[in-house]
């Protein structure tokens, strides 16, 4: 099991790398809104952490990543209610939410 953990922690922090190397160095907001294949690409990478969070959740409810359930209603929100999805909540997420939820993971992860 532990094994599983450790590959959905490295998924979430491929994803969080992905969301990184998309987004120019010069973070601007009215650029990101107008990229549009910037944006899908990061609700992907967003969906795929909130799947991996799930899976971490439903193994082991006690790990501890503070904005765990955040993570996964986001993935939830982005898949069957798409269109609720701004381009605000997405740039918020990234700015404010991913440096924690990297470290957070990191924690986790055994040395490489």
């Amino acid at each position: 099991m532990e094994e599983e953990i450790n590959a959905w922690l490295a998924d979430i922090l491929n994803a969080i790398g992905e969301i990184e190397a998309f987004l120019p160095v010069e973070k601007n907001f009215l650029t990101f809104q107008e990229d549009l294949r910037t944006r899908r690409a990061i609700e992907r990478n967003i969906e795929i952490m909130g799947e991996s969070m799930s899976r971490i959740l439903r193994a082991r409810p006690e790990i501890s990543i503070s904005s765990a359930r955040k993570i996964v209603d986001t993935r939830n929100r982005i898949s069957h209610g798409y269109d609720s999805v701004s381009a605000e909540i997405l740039w918020s997420i990234v700015i404010r939410d991913l440096p924690l939820l990297k470290r957070e993971v990191q924690l986790l992860l055994p040395p490489s």
